[in-house]
């Protein structure tokens, strides 16, 4: 057999961490079986569906680098890959559906429903969703409701007997009774738009998916779903019900854990391959021990066997962690290419740089690659070689137990350290100054703090001493003497 998946979004938002990793574990078990990865555009929701999330679903996948072998752009022979596209398949194999008796029309209006929901929540009825009333209606009836020209839906009917088993390749066999699955649900609506369930089994049985691989979430509707099969009398697609991803506190991933959508990490400074080595391994192992895959390592030793039944923790901190790794992959030209647009950006450099701006920038670099864990967080740690003035929050540069008094001595003194600091090799400045700092009996953090302060601007920055360097002698001296006059008129 050879394997079909499918991603089939609904562009009705951004793509977030949770969708794309349905889409790169997709994208993953297709190339590691030789099989073929499909895009298809779910957008029958037309009132909360946007060109903008479209677009950024284009935008996402592919910066991810992750391509499609068939789809709206590339047919294959089982298009069109646009659900919209396909109204008369859905209307066809809806009339085989009410011809076979699997299916009829319900002329129920909104306010009979909304009557029947107010009644059995009266009744506390164990009896919820709708009643079957239009499942009864002879061919007479039905023709004198189209005849009047009354609106209807069309609605699945769900056996009342038995029970229904979707076979799933991590959670083994799930067996619903088919009296708890929803009552005779719509599968089009009034307008002719299919629902999601009609629409999904048909594209999949027709685009000839083998796997259908999604979040555990929607295991509440497998059964549904092979019931439709059945009726159709067609074969259901091997289920693999991927874990949810959570936050640290167990709940499902949202926006009050963080960033979730992919183009919000994008903007942050993740890179592609981080991003992708990240959430590969949400719910995923290769063996107990290894934890950096390249895209190519994936597309080989991806398997389905190895996928977890648990909640994959989104560790946010762990995320960067492998993105500051793959920032240190990265040779020089490649990573200062991916840095001095973020610079130009942000109004730091020019457009284009100056000769000037590109020595610094390039005099800069070895000493802020070890520290980027974004890629933005270059602005940071370069600005204040870029910039003339400054301003300072005194309170950054006043060390842990000591007060404004005591920084301002600890400035005189690294005053006194910058005489002939430009004169001096970086060995001999650090010699020089780890002195001083033994033979005046203060510590070395002490005297480091404001000094980093008044000479970035931030308590962070790259180190000090080459800093410096950087900055030059003079220019340093004249940050200091003005964080020294801020902090004696504050006091």
């Amino acid at each position: 057999m050879s394997v079909r998946v499918r991603y089939a979004p609904s562009p009705t938002g951004l793509q977030h961490i949770g969708g794309v990793r349905t889409a790169v574990f997709n994208y993953f078990f297709a190339k590691a079986s030789g099989g073929k990865f499909i895009l298809r555009i779910e957008d029958t929701d037309r009132e909360r569906y946007n060109d903008e999330s479209l677009q950024d679903l284009y935008d996402t996948l592919n910066w991810l680098g992750i391509s499609w072998d068939e789809g709206p752009d590339r047919d294959g022979g089982f298009g069109p890959y646009v659900q919209s596209e396909r109204f008369d398949i859905y209307r066809k194999y809806t009339e085989k559906l009410i011809e076979s008796g699997h299916a009829y029309k319900c002329f129920c209006t909104e306010e009979r429903l909304e009557e029947l929901r107010e009644e059995q929540k009266k009744n506390k009825s164990k009896e919820q969703g709708y009643d079957r009333h239009c499942s009864s209606l002879s061919e007479k009836a039905v023709a004198a409701n189209l005849a009047e020209g009354k609106p209807y839906v069309v609605r699945f009917r769900i056996p009342v007997e038995g029970k229904t088993t979707l076979r799933d390749v991590i959670m083994g066999e799930i067996t619903r009774k088919n009296k708890d699955v929803s009552p005779d649900p719509i599968i089009l609506k009034s307008d002719g738009f299919p629902t999601y369930h009609l629409a999904n089994v048909i594209d999949d049985h027709m685009m000839g998916i083998t796997h259908v691989l999604r979040a555990q979430e929607w295991i509440p509707t497998g059964p549904l779903h092979v019931l439709l099969y059945k009726a159709f009398g067609w074969e259901p697609p091997l289920y693999c019900h991927l874990p949810l991803v959570v936050g640290k506190d167990g709940s499902k991933l949202s926006k009050r854990h963080g960033s979730t959508s992919v183009r919000e990490f994008r903007r942050g400074g993740y890179l592609p391959e981080a991003i992708i080595n990240y959430i590969s391994l949400l719910g995923w192992s290769f063996d107990d021990s290894r934890e950096f895959f390249s895209k190519e390592d994936l597309e080989k030793l991806f398997n389905l066997e190895k996928i977890n039944k648990a909640p994959a923790v989104f560790d946010y901190k762990k995320l960067e962690w492998f993105n500051g790794q793959y920032i240190r992959m990265k040779d020089h030209d490649e990573l200062k290419a991916l840095l001095m647009p973020i610079l130009i950006d942000a109004g730091i450099i020019g457009n284009p740089p100056s000769e000037e701006e590109k020595v610094v920038f390039n005099g800069a670099f070895p000493i802020i690659r070890e520290r980027l864990k974004l890629t933005t967080d270059v602005t940071d740690l370069v600005r204040f070689l870029f910039v003339d003035e400054l301003t300072w929050n005194s309170d950054d540069a006043v060390p842990k137990k000591m007060d404004k008094a005591g920084t301002i001595e600890m400035l005189k003194i690294a005053l006194e350290l910058l005489e002939g600091f430009d004169r001096r090799s970086e060995e001999e400045n650090e010699v020089h100054i780890n002195k001083a700092v033994e033979e005046k009996g203060i510590k070395l953090g002490d005297l480091m703090q404001p000094l980093r302060v008044a000479v970035t601007g931030t308590k962070m920055s790259p180190p000090m001493i080459q800093s410096l360097a950087l900055l030059g002698e003079d220019r340093a001296v004249k940050r200091v003497e003005g964080l020294l006059a801020q902090l004696k008129s504050e006091i």
